[in-house]
């Protein structure tokens, strides 16, 4: 199967010899990670410290 690089575009191979897929390479990896650890990637909602702070969630734990 191909698959585009998530950083480059590059178009490459998805196999088990590949050990940086999804990338085409380390340097590829290390720039995707540097883009979380940023926050230039962020997964869309409330963060999670908030949303376990809330009363809304305090009202529906499943424990009490």
């Amino acid at each position: 199967m191909k698959v585009n690089c998530p950083t480059c575009q590059k178009e490459l191979e998805w196999k088990p010899e590949n050990r940086f897929r999804p990338f085409c390479s380390e340097r590829c990896k290390l720039i995707d990670l540097g883009e979380w650890a940023s926050e230039g990637h962020a997964i869309p909602g409330r963060p999670a410290d908030e949303v376990l702070m809330s009363e809304e969630w305090q009202e529906h734990k499943p424990y009490n």
